[in-house]
């Protein structure tokens, strides 16, 4: 059975501008929109082809950069041949460059599938950097050059932060693109309708992952009618010549097998087998949702792929290291900021009646109680004014969020804004009952801690999180508790300083703040 076809437009039906949610029926291949239609492969991935060159004259440019202020900052006369100053500036400016970008390609900082989204990419960044110094100090070795220390001390850590710097840059302009609709790997969702949905909201929650569902394709029948702004189809598993027609339909460059009901191992494999060379991806999206990549590895045995899957890393060296950096920091941060700490105060006590601390027990480490600080942003009389605005409340779950609190004083409401109030909280951080990053404590209630909440109580609370860095109070409680769980289940040095970096920018932007 076919339906009518939405109407032609300049964007995809399927742009996450098109806020339209229309009730979808079942298509059959014919009845494939052709607003979704897109020509051949040869058009596909334009963006990749465009960006990475792109990406890589800006690497290569760091890396000059670096070692032309190297050269700059540490002349050498002549001495040794190759720290002879055109030799310095050929090598900084050439061979240096080239090595770099070379190395970057081995360790997978130019694939795809880590530009755009994720701390995947630096971590490449990273280990090449650690690669280029073992093989400048191995080439100085065994050419027993006079390498000027200085100069390499500077040259290396600054091509990392350049070279970070414009990737970081690079990454905010790709966001944008896709924020517009472009730069988007385009899927054909391929299984059953319950899996088809799931991997469809996920792909669509953030539009920066570069994932634009164009279809989904059935692998059983179903009256359920899905309000979707993508063409519904009902197809044959077994026939892969078919499958592949409905994606090239769609001009999708990817086919997303979602689940294990959607194709079986047999048919998956000779799948992959004839995409090749069609310029098609082939993408599995197993069941296993909310654990990030460094947990999950590929064990291949006998030719079976196992998936295996690592536990979270919430002790062990690394969960030392970051306690000893939360104090390091906290000191250091209570220091520095004790004028701001100092005005703060005073304003707060001269501008309403009422203490200039707010101190209230939540739930920390393992469900052991803490007493939290924090600038009192709050009338007195808050909570006895609570019980009349509950009926008002702007989320749910165990929260209790309003835009115009009436309980907030004119002071109190800029210090949200700003993230001010939360700033005493280093002195919970100084004494090891709360983290720099990790998920906010909750104040206790019976009910509050059930079920897959209580996961939150394996880590420390933290001053930001997850949850802060990705939307704050205009998150609903079940999405905050999922981004939580997948702080705990995914935690890392790195994770933790990707958090922190997004901080600032989420406490600039002051959205979700009230």
């Amino acid at each position: 059975m076919s339906t009518k076809a939405p109407e032609h437009t300049d964007q995809p039906a399927c742009d996450s501008e098109a806020g339209s949610s229309s009730h979808i029926q079942v298509h059959e291949t014919t009845g494939v929109p052709r607003s979704l239609r897109q020509s051949t492969p040869a058009h596909r991935r334009c963006w990749l082809n465009i960006y990475r060159p792109f990406l890589l004259l800006l690497d290569a440019a760091a890396c000059a950069l670096a070692g032309y202020t190297s050269i700059q900052l540490w002349p050498r006369k002549a001495q040794s041949g190759f720290f002879d100053q055109d030799a310095l500036h050929w090598a900084a400016l050439a061979c240096l460059p080239l090595a770099w970008v070379i190395l970057l390609w081995m360790h997978g900082a130019y694939e795809g599938r880590y530009l755009g989204l994720g701390a995947d990419e630096f971590k490449r960044v990273f280990k090449a950097v650690t690669t280029y110094t073992a093989l400048i100090c191995f080439l100085a070795f065994t050419l027993k050059a006079e390498l000027s220390r200085l100069a390499v001390a500077t040259v290396l850590p600054l091509t990392l932060i350049l070279t970070v710097l414009v990737r970081f840059g690079a990454r905010k302009a790709l966001h944008r693109l896709r924020k517009r609709g472009r730069g988007l790997q385009r899927l054909m969702l391929l299984g059953t309708l319950g899996e088809t949905l799931s991997v469809y909201r996920i792909t669509t929650r953030n539009p920066y992952a570069g994932l634009q569902p164009v279809g989904i394709c059935l692998t059983e029948a179903t009256r359920e009618q899905p309000e979707l702004p993508i063409p519904v189809s009902l197809g044959d598993p077994g026939n892969r010549a078919d499958v592949i027609d409905r994606a090239n339909m769609l001009g999708a460059d990817g086919i997303a097998v979602c689940g294990s009901r959607g194709m079986d191992s047999d048919a998956l494999r000779r799948l992959a087998w004839q995409l090749e060379g069609s310029g098609i991806d082939l993408v599995v999206a197993p069941s296993l949702t909310n654990i990030a990549g460094p947990r999950v590895h590929i064990r291949p045995v006998e030719g079976l792929p196992l998936l295996h899957v690592e536990e979270p890393t919430i002790s062990g060296v690394g969960w030392f290291v970051k306690g000893v950096i939360d104090r390091a920091v906290a000191l250091l941060g209570l220091l520095l900021l004790l004028p701001v700490l100092a005005l703060v105060a005073a304003l707060v006590k001269f501008t309403s009646p009422g203490t200039v601390f707010f101190r209230q027990e939540r739930v920390g480490l393992g469900g052991e109680m803490i007493r939290v600080w924090k600038f009192r942003t709050m009338y007195i009389d808050a909570e006895q004014r609570l019980a009349n605005l509950l009926g008002r409340n702007e989320t749910d779950g165990l929260l209790f969020k309003m835009r115009d609190d009436p309980r907030i004083t004119p002071l109190g409401r800029w210090m949200r804004r700003l993230s001010v109030d939360e700033l005493p909280q280093l002195l919970n951080v100084l004494i090891g009952e709360m983290s720099l990053v990790g998920p906010r404590p909750l104040a206790a209630r019976d009910q509050d801690f059930l079920g897959d909440v209580r996961r939150r109580l394996l880590v420390r609370p933290g001053i930001t999180g997850l949850w802060q860095v990705s939307g704050r109070s205009n998150l609903n409680w079940e999405d905050a508790v999922r981004l939580d769980l997948y702080y705990v289940d995914n935690w890392s040095l790195m994770f933790d300083a990707m958090i922190l970096w997004k901080t600032l920018f989420a406490v600039l932007k002051r959205d979700g703040a009230f």
